[in-house]
């Protein structure tokens, strides 16, 4: 896959110039065999903040590692900026809330106003559309989730715990960065200087013990391959994704998923805003409400689909998963 990457991005650079591209990352040209024991997710919550933001971005960046950013939506309107720092940086953008309120203390319109205006500060700063949302303190229930569910959000909590914002130390934090299993993910906040200074050991900690740094899936709520190969749900049966690039041009680029271990599988494949699919081909395809998360499914053409998507500027690979229909 890393040989296919640099190709890919060569000919990228070629027709687009100095457009960014996120998925230079040494995180996501990493080669399968590196990932031997999957993907977890890093996340980091309450930004973006104007002193810290940029300084946890470049220490990603200089790691090789790529993570989901929650997103309050006051401080991504107070910081558009920044917002499209973390997107040319080759991070994801998800919701945490405007104002980050004891969400369950709220009628049901006033959980709905909370998601909507931060999808609307998200996109509007460059971010794109969300696909999950992170409670403040982790509080949910089946009224916040349900609102979140008609903005076409997943609601995700984590698996670990940082205690960052308890005072952790850095040692604490990479300690508990230590436990992380595939799949799993980790709470970490973007205003911390120890929270920073804990990536490089992080990183190293990952690489020991054959993990990276992954996305989240919107379908399964579960840290998965950015665009390569993938594991499916625990309940949904056996079955992998290997996607391929195929040509690019200046506005568009192609795509192929290769699917193994089954012929009655169901592929969902999340674009990133502003992106969308123009063509698909040896599948049937259906959408969520957002336009950005397709579900394909066998047509008798085998297990080999493909699709189009014009870029709108943005080049980074759709993220897959998989489960056995």
């Amino acid at each position: 896959m890393k040989s296919l990457l640099l190709t890919a991005t060569a000919a990228l650079v070629a027709v687009a110039g100095a457009i960014a591209l996120p998925l230079t990352t040494p995180a996501a040209g990493a080669a399968p065999a590196a990932c031997s024991n999957g993907y977890v997710g890093l996340t980091y919550d309450d930004g973006p903040n104007p002193s810290t933001t940029n300084q946890l971005l470049n220490a990603l960046r200089s790691n090789g590692l790529r993570a989901t950013m929650f997103n309050t939506g006051q401080n991504a309107a107070a910081n558009p900026g920044l917002v499209a720092a973390q997107v040319s940086a080759g991070m994801w953008i998800a919701n945490h809330s405007y104002t980050h309120p004891h969400m369950l203390t709220l009628s049901q319109a006033a959980m709905s106003s909370e998601l909507s205006r931060t999808q609307t500060a998200i996109r509007n700063a460059g971010g794109g559309t969300p696909t999950i949302f992170r409670p403040p303190y982790g509080e949910t229930n089946a009224t916040l989730q349900s609102a979140a569910s008609a903005l076409g959000l997943r609601t995700v909590t984590w698996d670990v715990d940082s205690q960052d914002w308890n005072g952790a130390s850095t040692a604490q934090i990479v300690q508990a960065a230590s436990t992380l299993t595939n799949g799993q993910l980790i709470l970490m906040h973007d205003n911390y200087a120890t929270t920073i200074a804990a990536v490089p050991q992080i990183a190293a900690g990952l690489a020991s013990r054959g993990l990276c740094a992954g996305t989240i899936s919107a379908s399964t709520g579960r840290a998965v391959a950015p665009g390569g190969t993938t594991t499916p749900p625990p309940t949904g049966g056996s079955c992998t994704t290997t996607y391929t690039a195929g040509q690019q041009w200046a506005d568009r680029f192609n795509g192929s998923v290769s699917v193994s271990g089954t012929s009655n599988w169901v592929v969902t494949v999340t674009l990133r805003s502003p992106q969308r699919v123009i063509a698909t081909w040896n599948t049937s395809v259906s959408w969520d409400n957002t336009g950005l998360v397709m579900t394909a499914r066998p047509n008798g053409n085998g297990n080999t689909f493909g699709f189009t998507i014009q870029h709108g500027g943005n080049w980074t690979w759709p993220s897959l998963s998989c489960r056995a229909a």
